[in-house]
């Protein structure tokens, strides 16, 4: 990149928010995203690449992560679902594997929790949970289980007088390595039904080991556990998940989660393929004086626009307590398959400078590929909104 002081962040739309979404935020909201985002330039950011270069957790966060109490804004802080969409969004921005760190306590982890516990058992948990001074971990894919994991659940759960016998094992679980709790979900095989509980990761017989190699999300912890006759007391049995029906409370919210990720990372693309654009010289001139970079930068910025008044409905629909499973399904196939498209043109822009993590645009384009594919591949997304619209299953 060339060595001149122009300085991108002073060109209109800076911000990337072309269509000023953000200002469909209360003031207290705008107030508390702007917090959020100077706490990003300033703690996650810098060491985002670096942490994602090693495959290491930086787990110095955490302690800060929770003095800025992210958890539960909706459920316990009252905030609006647009302003939770709108602060994932932002945290992907800075880096996708926070976010996904974030994703699995918070939204699969501690909405477990409260979806699904009684109010002694949340009495009991959620303090810790919510200050992020007990992490946790959601189990519910298999190794031999992914989309087919409603069905097919093989870790099965058996009652043992005041006890519940765990065994079989789990794979790709963020946050793993080092969580204190995680929730499992298990088939009875009293009534072949899927439950939750929820595990002590110090208990005997369980073990997790880090998945290594990976090209996407490198600074989350994912795992493979193994349940060999784990104990667990019938205390830790979430009172209120007794079937795949009851996990589908936890998912559905979810889904919504990784979709406003999507939008976070083109928003993060569009950062920087827009920045390398104006400052890299080339034939004597930007890079965004010639007419096909700006026709791809406007692609990325299209497609980012589209993804979030997207989810802005969405979140308005879910506020309103009206939004539906496969509306839900749909956000996350089509802002998918958009963020890939434009992490891709994002790399495009930057040459073979987009192929190094140097420039960040490297681990936006790798990073897309776990978020296309987790909380619901694109396939499966696609055939629920479409056995919505036809009134037909095409999964099975």
């Amino acid at each position: 990149m060339s060595n001149t002081a122009f300085d991108a962040s002073n060109l209109p739309y800076a911000d990337g928010d072309f269509y000023a979404f953000e200002q469909l935020l209360t003031g207290k909201e705008q107030d508390r995203l702007a917090e959020v985002r100077e706490f990003l330039a300033r703690e996650v950011t810098p060491i985002a690449v670096d942490c994602w270069n090693r495959g290491e957790f930086p787990m110095d966060l955490i302690p800060k992560l929770g003095e800025l109490d992210l958890v539960s804004p909706v459920r316990r802080q009252g905030y609006s679902n647009l302003f939770a969409g709108m602060l994932h969004a932002e945290v992907t921005r800075a880096d996708a594997s926070i976010a996904t760190f974030m994703g699995v306590h918070d939204g699969l982890f501690t909405g477990s929790i409260e979806a699904l516990a009684s109010q002694e058992q949340k009495d009991a948990w959620l303090p810790d949970i919510y200050s992020l001074k007990k992490i946790g971990a959601f189990g519910l894919t298999e190794p031999l289980g992914g989309s087919d994991v409603a069905g097919g659940t093989r870790t099965t759960a058996r009652r043992d007088g005041d006890t519940w016998i765990l065994n079989g094992a789990k794979r790709w679980i963020g946050n793993a390595t080092f969580s204190d709790w995680v929730v499992i979900y298990a088939k009875d095989v009293a009534d072949n039904q899927v439950k939750a509980f929820l595990v002590d990761t110090t208990l005997p017989g369980y073990s997790a080991s880090k998945i290594e190699n990976k090209i996407s999300l490198r600074t989350v912890q994912n795992a493979d556990i193994t349940l060999d006759n784990v104990v667990v007391p019938d205390f830790f049995k979430l009172a209120n998940g007794n079937s795949f029906r009851d996990t589908n409370k936890v998912l559905k919210v979810t889904r919504l989660a990784v979709a406003w990720q999507a939008v976070g990372l083109q928003m993060a693309a569009f950062d920087v393929a827009r920045s390398y654009a104006v400052e890299r010289q080339q034939f004597g001139r930007p890079l965004a004086a010639f007419q096909l970079v700006q026709n791809q930068l406007v692609q990325i910025l299209g497609n980012t626009v589209a993804s979030m008044g997207m989810m802005v409905r969405l979140a308005q629909l879910e506020d309103a307590g009206v939004a539906k499973d496969e509306q839900s399904a749909l956000a996350k196939a089509f802002t998918t398959a958009r963020m890939r498209e434009s992490v891709a043109l994002g790399r495009s822009i930057l040459g073979g400078n987009g192929i190094v993590t140097d420039y960040g645009m490297a681990k936006i384009f790798s990073d897309a590929e776990a978020i296309y594919s987790y909380e619901g591949t694109h396939e499966i997304n696609t055939l629920v909104t479409g056995r919505a619209i036809t009134g037909v299953s095409a999964i099975v």
